[in-house]
């Protein structure tokens, strides 16, 4: 083995061995993931992945920066660069890719702090220059907006509350594709705040069409949105989380809603329960506060950025979430200073129940309000990227075989409050 490669490896195994006692000590055949930090600098706390100069090469963008893959040691400028204090906050919340004048060249969406504007940044097709910002929102509220195919017309929309306290989302115009977009709202004015939490998009009833789910609830899409009516909703404590998913944990064929806790201790996930027709759902906590951690023995606070998604490849969908670093800076909230952890939770079906096991990722970086998850280095597996207040990172998958965890705690299959 080559010395570089061996020291990647050995800095890799005393990052997943190494911290602070948040779950049981692991075996060395634990698969581990290699942190590459792009930047130390706090540049955004959004962040996501694109082939920017359409290399074939997936490129990285933090706030004002794009990074070039592979070895992403190249950094080229968006806009005009702005290094934040991390005793504040930066102007990038959450980021986006997408081509928004479709001419094969993707684009950059950058949505604010809560309560200011969404911008496109029109990619220059390989010149070295700033690109041009469209802004085409001014007022975006809500701490985790999404950006999903709303109205099934093929092109992602952004779904979070208008300056009038109302719940909705917003589109390009097709006739002029720099012009601002029209919101279209689903909800009344129930006074939502600039900095609601909890927001996330999904198909709960099983009728093939989006709903908006919030930390209250969800809002059921109608057959037709002709004259933007008000969507039903249905009102269940999802809580004040993050990202909110609703994917089929247990495999029943419904889909279940999964939520964090921004700015807390907590995870879990709401079973969909179908009685007569009628949708409910009982609550199962995948993770607690330090008195009642994951049945692994592992609690953290501040999960502020979350990610659903298959990690490992075996078809059943996977948590990716981890502590967001210094979320009100290094005195607010609960454990401000602990370690800046990233951990996955591998779902496993059993007949007993739904399981989570926990497999930290990293240590030293933690999530700012958004993660990235997919195959970045085309090396057909998962790998995670992060932009916080530490900087901007990427995880690298560099190991297959899972460990044998032991857990503390019997498995806790009933509905909690």
């Amino acid at each position: 083995m080559r010395p570089v490669i061996l020291l990647l490896v050995l800095e890799a195994c005393l990052m997943v061995l190494g911290c602070r006692s948040h779950s049981n000590p692991l075996p060395e055949t634990q698969p581990f993931f290699v942190r590459h930090q792009l930047s130390s600098d706090f540049f955004a706390e959004g962040v996501a992945v694109g082939d920017f100069n359409r290399d074939g090469i997936l490129d990285i963008v933090g706030g004002a920066y794009w990074y070039a893959g592979p070895d992403f040691k190249q950094r080229y400028a968006i806009y005009p660069p702005v290094v934040f204090d991390p005793l504040n906050y930066s102007t990038d919340f959450l980021t986006f890719v997408y081509d928004f004048n479709h001419d094969g060249w993707p684009d950059v969406l950058v949505i604010n702090f809560p309560g200011q504007d969404a911008s496109w940044f029109e990619n220059p097709k390989g010149a070295n220059t700033l690109w041009v910002k469209h802004q085409v929102i001014d007022h975006v509220g809500s701490e985790s907006p999404a950006f999903v195919d709303i109205n099934s017309d093929g092109i992602p929309e952004l779904v979070y509350i208008a300056a009038d306290g109302r719940l909705g989302w917003a589109g390009p115009d097709p006739s002029d594709l720099t012009r601002p977009w029209i919101f279209h709202p689903i909800s009344p004015n129930v006074n939502y705040g600039v900095f609601t939490h909890g927001l996330g998009v999904g198909d709960i009833n099983g009728d093939g069409r989006p709903d908006i789910l919030e930390q209250n609830g969800w809002w059921e899409q109608p057959a037709s949105l002709a004259g933007d009516p008000v969507w039903t909703f249905h009102p269940v404590p999802f809580g004040p989380g993050a990202q909110l998913y609703a994917v089929d944990i247990d495999g029943d064929g419904l889909n279940d809603v999964v939520a964090s806790v921004a700015h807390f201790y907590g995870l879990a996930w709401f079973q969909q329960v179908r009685q007569n027709g009628q949708i409910s759902f009982c609550k199962h906590v995948i993770m607690g506060d330090p008195n009642n951690p994951n049945r692994y023995g592992v609690s953290f606070s501040e999960l502020h950025a979350m990610v659903v998604t298959d990690v490992d490849g075996d078809g059943i969908p996977d948590i990716v979430t981890g502590k967001r670093h210094w979320a009100h800076g290094p005195n607010g909230d609960v454990d401000p200073n602990g370690p800046s952890v990233v951990y996955w939770f591998k779902t496993v079906r059993t007949d007993q129940g739904v399981d989570f096991i926990p497999y930290l990722i990293d240590d030293k970086s933690g999530v700012g309000t958004q993660i990235f998850v997919g195959d970045v280095d085309g090396g057909g597996r998962r790998e995670i990227v992060v932009s916080n207040k530490l900087g901007t990172f990427f995880m690298q998958r560099a190991g297959n075989a899972l460990p044998q965890v032991q857990p503390q705690l019997p498995l806790t299959t009933g509905c909690q409050p």
